[in-house]
């Protein structure tokens, strides 16, 4: 059997034709019948509301409150993890140690990014375990991906900072997300061509199309059909979204406000849909979606919020509509996140090892426990899907377990069997107890 890069070759197809055939089973002799493993990280920031957060209840029988209420439908394919914290310390403030030693669970070195009356701080002293999982992935031609691992960005700052990172691809290396569908679609599948008469990348590879279904079976054409399908329609969907911000000429306003705040919901979607769309090409199989930053200020209008949320999350538990406000906030954050999932469990795997949510783990993340007493304690760990072997459908406590074991119990659900992450000292005993 002909694997990918012979048939461009022996047809003569551009490289560009190639995110449309690698994931055509019958084109992956090396992967056949072998089940496909993925991550996501989900980020948003500034902590949760505890008592609208976590469930009452332990074990299968627990109940959703409102911020994680998007997620009823997923019930059985949730894992809620409660008392994991973040037992790094050292330099920085923990807004930058909690976004910096989120995935790494490493200090951060000395530096000069100064948070507060704290010690100044700089980059993560390690790798993320997301890039840490995509190297490993990346060494087996099984297991090889076009890209090893992608990460999305909503309304990240320009500016760099330890704030700003969350993914490191080794100690002071970080990774900037990005933020611009546009952007990504470009990474995926090249540029876009004229945004006034929306010719589509699709329009130079008609010929070669062509030429792949001709040479294909049944079963690998429809799929092919489906994938420049989906592409066509994003395409239309991104060049909208940049030709129609916000229907008039946007204002200069104060500095820290985003100016395309407003189209977060916009981009959000967007940007999920892309990730669903490099799984279905098989361009990656490690992705990080992040929501603005750590102290992330969005201003969530459409929710009715006026107040930036790192403002709202510094006021006391007693400030009622201030709770209301953060929760409703949350609750969207999750509402991106079920989106995620349902895109996911509506997509079939191309090799027919059942939907791609049976596959993924989606694993949704905060560098705080709560905004106003920026604790590092019950950091929330909501796990969404399948594919590392946990047993999902409850909701656990753990005694303020160290994150590092979470972050090794992932690693191990690769099959990858690391005996320590990050800092050594919170590993000596071994993976997160109770996920299997």
């Amino acid at each position: 059997m002909i694997n990918r890069r012979d048939f461009l070759r022996h047809f003569g197809l551009g490289a560009a034709v190639f995110p449309f055939i690698s994931n055509l089973p019958g084109l992956i002799p090396e992967n056949k019948g072998k089940r496909k493993q993925r991550l996501v990280v989900l980020f948003s920031p500034d902590g949760i509301v505890p008592t609208t957060f976590w469930p009452d209840a332990e074990g299968a029988n627990f109940d959703f409150k409102q911020s994680l209420s998007p997620l009823k439908g997923f019930k059985d394919r949730t894992l809620v993890l409660r008392g994991v914290s973040d037992r790094v310390r050292g330099d920085g403030d923990n807004h930058m140690r909690g976004i910096g030693c989120l995935l790494t669970g490493s200090e951060l070195f000395p530096g000069n990014v100064q948070g507060g009356s704290d010690t100044p701080a700089g980059w993560a002293s390690g790798i993320s375990i997301d890039q840490e999982i995509k190297n490993y992935l990346q060494k087996s031609t099984e297991t090889r991906t076009r890209f090893g691992s992608l990460e999305f960005g909503v309304m990240v700052p320009d500016h760099a900072d330890t704030w700003t990172r969350m993914c490191y691809a080794g100690p002071n290396k970080p990774i900037a997300p990005i933020d611009d569908p546009y952007q990504m679609f470009g990474k995926l599948y090249g540029q876009l061509k004229d945004q006034e008469t929306l010719k589509s990348v699709l329009d130079d590879l008609r010929e070669d199309l062509a030429k792949v279904r001709s040479q294909i079976g049944v079963a690998d054409r429809q799929l092919l059909d489906e994938h420049t399908t989906l592409v066509r329609e994003m395409e239309k969907e991104i060049l909208a979204a940049r030709t129609n911000d916000v229907g008039h000429a946007v204002p200069v306003i104060e500095p820290g406000v985003r100016r395309l705040n407003d189209n977060i919901p916009k981009i959000s979607k967007l940007q999920i849909d892309l990730m669903v769309s490099s799984f279905v090409a098989d361009s990656t199989r490690v992705a990080t979606l992040q929501y603005t930053n750590s102290v992330g200020q969005a201003r969530m209008t459409w929710l009715g919020i006026q107040e930036g949320q790192h403002d709202l999350s510094h006021e006391p538990d007693s400030n009622k509509d201030a709770q209301e406000k953060l929760t409703k906030i949350n609750e969207w954050y999750c509402s991106q996140l079920a989106y995620l999932a349902q895109r996911l469990a509506e997509t079939k795997e191309p090799d027919g090892t059942g939907t791609m949510l049976d596959n993924t783990l989606i694993v949704w993340t905060n560098e705080l426990g709560q905004g106003n007493s920026h604790t590092l304690e019950n950091i929330p760990f909501v796990l969404v899907g399948g594919g590392l072997g946990f047993q999902m459908g409850r909701s656990l406590k753990y005694n303020h377990l160290p994150h590092n074991r979470l972050l090794m119990s992932l690693a191990h659900g690769f099959g990858h069997h690391i005996d320590r992450f990050g800092n050594p000292d919170f590993c000596a005993a071994g993976v997160l107890p109770n996920l299997t």
